[in-house]
């Protein structure tokens, strides 16, 4: 089972990143190392859904149908030409808000803190992100045939494991939302993410 992390290594990786760069007008190394941290983030997000009764069902259900990996076999198509589609990020915002919900924009301030991106910018690589993060999970829901949220949850596990910076950013994400904060706990997040980011 292919780590998570692995996307960004090779020539899908480096197309994603060539594309959210273009469209954010920002270097590549800022680009790599922003996204670097929010995949596992959404990893660790969707980890805490998959391990809720109440919304594990929801996002198994979203995983077999709509989210089933097929948006790996069009990168190409779109990040290509230094724009990224529309459609996905219009996705990927929906995506946020059923994995994030109120905290997304806690997230995004945090994600755009840490990695010095404004929160406009910070928020797109969460939005590009998802839509991508979903269809590697959908795959691999796919391919090992999970049918209970238990299963979903080792997967999202394994996926994330192998990776200690993306564990550490797995975990950051899931005291976060663990939180009981309204979005002006942004400090005190930078201040975790020290912990976790190794800053």
């Amino acid at each position: 089972m292919s780590g998570i992390m692995d996307l960004l290594q090779g020539p899908m990786g480096q197309m994603i990143i060539q594309g959210v760069g273009s469209q954010l007008g920002g270097d590549s190394s800022k680009t790599q190392s922003a996204l670097g941290a929010a995949i596992p983030m959404l990893m660790g997000a969707l980890k805490k859904n998959a391990s809720n009764p109440d919304t594990a069902s929801g996002l198994l259900e979203a995983l077999n149908s709509k989210h089933d990996g097929s948006i790996l076999d069009n990168i190409a198509d779109i990040f290509g030409g230094g724009n990224v589609n529309e459609d996905v990020v219009e996705d990927g915002d929906k995506i946020l808000g059923h994995v994030l919900g109120e905290k997304k924009e806690v997230v995004a301030a945090a994600l755009g803190k840490q990695h010095g991106l404004d929160m406009g910018s910070a928020m797109n690589i969460l939005k590009t992100a998802a839509p991508i993060v979903m269809g590697m999970l959908g795959k691999q829901t796919r391919e090992a045939n999970v049918s209970n949220p238990t299963d979903l949850t080792n997967i999202i596990g394994n996926m994330i494991g192998g990776h200690q910076e993306a564990e550490q950013h797995s975990s950051f994400i899931e005291n976060l939302l663990d939180q009981d904060g309204d979005g002006s706990i942004v400090d005190d997040l930078f201040n975790m993410g020290k912990k976790f980011f190794g800053k």
